[in-house]
């Protein structure tokens, strides 16, 4: 079915505008388009209102994700308007106006764009607009900036009454282009989508070029003596020593994903003598504070403050932030209030080393960072010109607990069974490594695929999605440094780190007279040394977070069962059998499970037997290497082929909550191999 044109010209001009972040954040804002289409039910010629849908973000919007309402019942709506008190009413309204199935869910801004008697509505969330819309004089600023053609809109909480505000300024002001809402945004219109979305550039840009040429030098203060970032190195340690305790403080009522930055705005914002009062007054933006909290938690320690002073400082301020919290919660909650949804801070603070952010996936985290890199630019604009002057608390409340949050909070699909966890996966670049990370991906993990060779590892982590899902590092797992490293890009990539699979290895196939010394320590260094770096260093994390966790070796069949010609490679996968069972003991107080999976066989997509252990293993058995697999399942009691899903699905199922209450064990994925039963 052909797309309707205005509908099209609307996509085309949301994505350009969502494109780039000086216009609008991620998610936020929305567009709209009338036109006309004839109603497949009476053959009349009908006019319909295209909006973008609740949730959708510009840069990305598809025709899906509109919601198409008609425009005659949209706007008859005012005629039944309850009034404020009874505003949330009108979003389940809104069903009753939808359009055939009607598309996405309709916004709360739905009414803006159908009660402005324009073709064409934009209302965006740019840093310049905003910083205009938060200043304590914005409404003069917005006369000065922008004379007749912009209007002001003293703050409202978004809803019908907004839309019926806005189409009234519309209609007393016909030369206006848009206008100015206080706390919040701009809005501009056009007659066609392409002056629509001129009008809205124009304002975007006359804002931040009044900012850049009349704002004042320093406008978050002097720099502060202690505040100065630290070096690059240096703030990036820190920040990885900070994350495991900082994560578990974060995830006190749900576990959270991290995501760290030292952007430049927010160390210069940090170095500076207003930082601590402008952290405190919160974001404005709706859809900045719904992402961010209404406010930060700060340290208030100097850059050069020890780990150990900013760990105790950091636990000190958690508690009092909660405490803060619930107290903003009781004070503005009423009988219909949706419950509390968590009083732990999604944006922390740390002078000299950067921005943590937090959120129930890596996206999520990422995003409301972005949310406060947009939060710190209004500051410094608004300050530059006047005094920055949020909405108060109790309409921040409003907003942040209102009934149109609620349900898009409920519509949202149910979290994959391994959604907040972090994994690192060592010779996950391939073989069993690399088909262990794709399933653990898959359920919902963020992934750290950790490999010798860094091309590799970072060709596999793009395969299986973006940077929010998955990164490849470099790392020889007998090297201390390089296990620490891998880990510590876990710490910053993802904020913390839950499961570990130790999976790098190799194996020389040699009777014990042609096993040298070299050969010897090679396959113990990289199986049973590494295993044990991995372990330790992932397990310091496990327990400052406080979060439990999950160790799991890959270890063999040959752990348990004796055959000809591999002594060094069997005996070495003996040692990380045993770990298995040393760790889960040691680490059973601190709710860290560690289990281990035996596969043989594991022929097609494997590492090892690519790399020369699969030709001397069928020169063993007298078998072409080609038919190695073959013979493998053969000898079985199923008489199937093992391959590195398998060994995944047995990786997922230890990790789960199905096997909460499971440690020390071994799982066999060798499709029946008599020999080898534990016993």
């Amino acid at each position: 079915m052909t797309i309707n044109p205005s509908a099209a010209a609307l996509i085309a001009r949301s994505n350009r505008l969502g494109a780039d972040p000086r216009n609008t954040n991620y998610a936020g804002g929305n567009t709209s388009a009338k036109g006309t289409e004839i109603d497949p039910v009476t053959g009349e010629t009908i006019e319909l209102l295209w909006v973008k849908g609740s949730g959708g973000d510009l840069g990305t919007l598809t025709e899906s994700g509109l919601a198409v309402l008609r425009l005659d019942r949209m706007r008859a709506l005012a005629g039944v308007y309850p009034g404020l008190d009874r505003e949330d009413e009108m979003v389940a309204a809104l069903d009753y106006t939808l359009h055939g199935k009607g598309g996405a869910a309709p916004s709360i801004d739905t009414p803006m764009h159908g009660l402005v008697d324009a073709a064409h509505v934009d209302h965006l969330h740019p840093d310049s607009g905003i910083a205009i819309a938060t200043a304590a004089d914005g409404e003069a600023l917005t006369t000065t900036i922008f004379g007749d053609r912009v209007a002001w809109v003293p703050w409202r909480r978004p809803g019908f009454q907004l839309g019926l505000d806005i189409a009234a300024i519309r209609d007393a002001n016909p030369q206006a282009v848009g206008c100015i809402l206080g706390g919040h945004g701009i809005t501009a219109w056009g007659d066609t989508s392409d002056e629509a979305e001129a009008n809205s550039l124009r304002i975007i840009e006359t804002a931040a070029a009044f900012i850049a040429h009349h704002s004042q030098a320093e406008p978050f203060g002097p720099e502060l003596a202690g505040f100065i970032p630290l070096a690059p190195a240096e703030r990036r340690a820190k920040a990885a020593a900070l994350a495991p305790t900082l994560r578990g403080l974060v995830s006190t009522d749900a576990v959270k994903v991290g995501h760290f930055t030292d952007a430049p705005e927010v160390l210069d914002f940090l170095s500076r003598a207003g930082h601590p009062r402008l952290a405190a007054l919160g974001t404005s933006c709706p859809d900045h504070f719904l992402r961010t909290k209404v406010k930060p938690l700060l340290l208030d320690l100097p850059a050069g403050a020890s780990v150990d002073d900013s760990l105790t400082r950091l636990q000190e301020l958690h508690e009092q932030y909660r405490a803060d919290y619930q107290a903003y919660y009781d004070r503005n909650a009423g009988p219909e209030s949706p419950a509390i949804r968590g009083a732990d801070p999604l944006i922390v603070l740390i002078p000299g080393v950067g921005m943590f952010s937090y959120g129930a996936n890596k996206q999520t985290a990422r995003v409301a960072g972005e949310f406060y890199l947009n939060a710190i630019n209004v500051m410094r604009g608004a300050e530059g010109l006047s005094t920055y002057a949020p909405i108060n608390e109790a309409e921040k409340f409003k907003i942040e607990y209102w009934a149109l949050e609620e349900a898009k909070l409920q519509r949202m699909p149910a979290p994959r069974p391994l959604a907040g966890r972090v994994a690192l996966v060592t010779g996950a670049a391939s073989g069993i490594g690399k088909a262990i990370a794709t399933r653990l991906a898959a359920e919902g993990a963020c992934v750290v695929i950790a490999d010798l060779d860094l091309s590799k590892a970072q060709a596999a982590a793009a395969e299986i999605g973006s940077a929010d899902v998955a990164i490849g590092v470099q790392a020889n797992v007998t090297d201390e440094a390089q296990v620490q490293a891998s880990v510590d890009a876990a710490l910053l990539a993802f904020g913390g780190l839950d499961l570990v699979v130790n999976n790098a290895g190799l194996s020389l196939s040699k009777s014990l007279l042609e096993t040298t010394v070299a050969d010897w320590d090679l396959q113990h260094n990289v199986m049973a040394k590494g295993s044990f770096l991995v372990s330790r260093a992932a397990a310091r994390v496990l327990i400052e977070q406080k979060l439990g966790g999950d160790i799991v070796y890959i270890s063999s069949k040959n752990s348990v069962f004796a055959g000809p010609n591999n002594i060094a490679y069997s005996a070495t996968k003996a040692d990380q059998a045993h770990q298995v069972r040393l760790l889960a003991a040691e680490l059973g107080e601190y709710d860290v499970k560690v289990n281990g999976i035996n596969p043989d066989g594991v022929v097609r997509g494997s590492g090892i037997f690519a790399g020369g252990w699969g030709a001397k293993r069928a020169a063993v058995y007298g078998v072409p290497e080609e038919e190695l697999g073959t013979y493998y399942a053969q000898r079985t009691l199923l008489k199937r082929e093992v391959l590195p899903e398998n060994v995944a699905n047995a990786v997922f199922v230890l990790c789960t909550s199905d096997l909460s209450h499971t440690t020390g064990l071994h799982i066999p994925v060798d499709a029946g191999v008599a020999a080898a039963f534990l016993r």
